[in-house]
């Protein structure tokens, strides 16, 4: 949203004005309602658009009251002062135009001050608000937050199923430290940007009645500015820095899950917090256990016999004993068992089931007598149809 050249302030001479009977909308009109009404209005005063009408002038003044109505109940941070402005200095009285006083000797700095334990809040509410007689309250740094950064953790199954704190080594933008990430030469003094008079900003026309406030150029929004730059940032006031953090990833983390961190990230400016830090966590495969969202997998191998014959065959767990599979007589390959509770750790407590899937195991050399005793039992099952149903649908 463009701003009326308020350097993102609202003025103190918007309380006096009706921004909403100039939209034409109710003060309780919700955001599509303001939007669809400036909308309506900027198009039929638009200067392109009535150049050639007799009363241009008027509909050009009245695109520029819209617009700077708009401006305000547009923004939900700026309308919702703008109202507790309207009430506090609505019904005719105002503002003074002049002078810093009101009637009856109060003045403007005593009540809007900055003064530790001000009654009511009256700073922070006005402290977006300029202009007071002329002049104006030029705002101080203000804290800045980090930024967020992101970074890859690595773990196994286990780990990442029981959980584990891993290191983690971030290279970040921080503060300059030999300047503090003032940007200026070490034992210089600063002084106000001549570029922004202080403010940290410049306000840059964007056609007709818009406006919109941009990071100073001269001294990048620290409003204050050094004759020396630092030698090494080179007046930036910003480095790099490398540090490393134990970072502790939840048991039952899932591969590709992002892990947030808060006060992890880049540090703050100013004394302000520091970013976040997202960690995407990358699970490698493990040699026995496989993962099926709560559940845990395992690949059995059994013989032929015991396929056939039955047995029961003990399988590992993760971080218990193992457990005994019953393998049933005539059990074919790739049938699956499930042992419950055996499982991954589920969020909310408990296990999933542990997936046990039977691989009947083919031997590649056979000894003399297990030759023999196979080809007793080929002989035994010779006249079994196997394959009898691969030829019913070719013939027909």
């Amino acid at each position: 949203m463009s701003e009326a050249g308020n350097g993102g302030g609202i003025r103190a001479d918007w309380a006096t004005k009706d921004f909403y009977k100039e939209l034409g909308v109710a003060k309780t009109a919700s955001a599509d309602e303001i939007k669809k009404a400036y909308r309506k209005l900027a198009r039929a005063n638009h200067p392109d658009a009535v150049k050639d009408a007799p009363d241009a002038a008027q509909k050009h003044e009245k695109f520029k009251k819209v617009a700077e109505a708009y401006d305000v109940l547009g923004d939900p941070e700026k309308r919702k002062k703008y109202d507790q402005a309207r009430e506090l200095f609505g019904s005719g009285r105002g503002f003074p135009a002049g002078g810093g006083g009101f009637p009856g000797g109060i003045n403007v700095e005593d009540l809007f001050g900055d003064r530790p334990g001000g009654a009511g809040g009256f700073g922070d509410l006005f402290g977006d608000f300029i202009g007071f007689g002329g002049g104006g309250r030029r705002q101080q740094p203000r804290p800045r937050r980090g930024a967020d950064l992101e970074t890859t953790a690595t773990v196994g199954l286990i780990d990442a199923l029981e959980g584990v704190t891993v290191s983690l080594r971030l290279a970040s933008d921080a503060a300059c430290a030999t300047c503090a990430g003032t940007g200026g030469k070490p034992g210089t003094s600063p002084h106000r940007c001549p570029t922004c008079d202080g403010t940290g900003f410049v306000v840059a026309s964007v056609g007709g009645a818009f406006s919109m406030n941009e990071t100073c150029p001269g001294c990048g929004g620290r409003q204050l500015v050094y004759d020396e730059a630092c030698p090494t940032c080179h007046g930036s006031g910003r480095g790099s820095a490398t540090r490393t953090i134990q970072a502790k990833v939840p048991a039952g983390v899932r591969d590709g899950q992002r892990i947030r961190l808060r006060g992890k990230g880049a540090p703050g400016e100013r004394g302000g917090p520091a970013g976040d830090l997202y960690v995407t966590v990358r699970v490698t495969p493990d040699r026995v256990f496989g993962r099926k969202g709560d559940h845990l997998t395992i690949d059995v191998p059994v013989s032929f016999a015991e396929a056939a014959l039955g047995a029961a065959v003990k399988v590992p767990t993760l971080g218990g004993p193992p457990v005994t599979l019953k393998i049933p007589p005539g059990t074919p390959n790739g049938r699956t068992f499930r042992v419950r509770g055996k499982g991954a750790p589920k969020p909310g407590g408990g296990h999933g089931d542990l997936l046990a899937t039977v691989e009947v195991q083919v031997p590649a050399t056979l000894s003399e007598d297990a030759r023999k005793a196979l080809e007793a039992y080929a002989a035994a099952t010779a006249d079994a149809p196997l394959r009898a149903g691969l030829f019913s649908n070719a013939e027909q």
